[in-house]
């Protein structure tokens, strides 16, 4: 794996945890006004063109069949989003007043093992699972979905087929009565996936920026992420936000990173990405309830309190990481010393 895809993906993550801990600053005292500093709900938009991109370059000049590519994506998937969701449930029924967003119904934590858009229970408004961020991995695996029927196709055909298949379903959700569905999948951030796709294979094909004008793009991509995180609704995210995106990762694949010294770090919090979006909404709710517990107010004060945040996350999401997949430390042991 490239080594600046684990960068960018170690820092979505923290670009969410971040953003979700301003949010908490509320819950821990009410008297605190964070707004002006809420950013990185755009770490998603990072995550959805990696992913496109990622999916790409595994499967590009391969022969992957639709079955091993779904068994993969469920064995990295699902396990851990799986026990997340169910400790939730069981959290949410045994001490209500540690997850204040969370209430359990079975066709709402059905629906959410079963990676489906349905209302939220705590909030019918919102189209979200039990584990709240994983909204997003109700896109993913139906892009997943999408992506494992098209792979018999040859490679040329493949990526004409994505678009042809998600503009019909963008459209027949416009056009069809409004429902739970029509109005999950009708949202054009999809298109995001697809723009991961197309620059996964432009790096296949060796169309790469120069590399004056990928640190540029990469400059630019996360300057205009971050003004028009503040400028722009979520409702415009697909180009909004999804366009700064796709820059930062054209011009973070066009650098030959291999002529740079390794952040071991935070190639490592790359490793851990996934545990970190996954588990981080418990660490907060830790350190909500901590908060309140703990004398002189240590953590309503807010810098430590989000700088804790993104410690502890990351922190939580390593140790989960090594827990659930055994198989890379028995890889590392039976390995020949250098």
């Amino acid at each position: 794996m490239l080594v600046q895809l684990q960068y960018l993906r170690a820092v979505a993550a923290l670009m969410v945890v971040y953003f979700h801990a301003i949010l908490q600053l509320a819950k821990v005292d009410p008297a605190i006004d964070a707004t002006a500093f809420l950013y990185g709900e755009t770490g998603v938009d990072i995550f959805f063109v990696l992913s496109g991109f990622v999916m790409w370059l595994t499967t590009s000049g391969r022969a992957t069949s639709p079955i091993d590519f779904a068994r993969r994506r469920i064995r990295r998937i699902v396990p851990l989003y799986w026990l997340a969701t169910l400790f939730s449930a069981v959290v949410a029924l045994a001490a209500p007043s540690l997850l204040k967003s969370t209430v359990i119904n079975l066709p709402h934590l059905t629906a959410s093992l079963l990676f489906l858009p349905w209302p939220n229970a705590a909030d019918p408004r919102t189209i979200t699972p039990v584990v709240v961020p994983g909204w997003t991995l109700n896109y993913e695996m139906f892009f997943y979905f999408v992506f494992a029927l098209l792979l018999p196709l040859s490679e040329a055909r493949r990526i004409p087929a994505m678009f042809a298949v998600f503009a019909v379903i963008l459209i027949a959700c416009r056009l069809l009565p409004e429902t739970t569905a029509t109005r999950f999948y009708g949202e054009p951030i999809m298109l995001e996936f697809l723009a991961g796709v197309v620059l996964g294979w432009l790096y296949r094909q060796n169309v790469l920026l120069a590399n004056r004008w990928a640190w540029a793009a990469l400059a630019t991509g996360f300057a205009f992420l971050f003004v028009n995180e503040a400028l722009m609704q979520p409702e415009s995210r697909f180009y909004a936000w999804g366009i700064p995106a796709i820059f930062i990762l054209y011009g973070a694949v066009s650098i030959d990173f291999s002529r740079l010294p390794v952040l071991g770090w935070l190639n490592y919090l790359g490793d851990c990405s996934y545990a970190i979006y996954i588990t981080h909404a418990f660490t907060l709710a830790f350190l909500r309830v901590a908060a309140d517990r703990l004398p002189f107010g240590i953590l309503q004060q807010p810098v430590l309190f989000v700088i804790l945040s993104l410690v502890l996350s990351s922190i939580g999401g390593a140790v989960i990481h090594e827990i659930t997949t055994p198989r890379r430390k028995v890889a590392a042991a039976s390995r020949p010393p250098a």
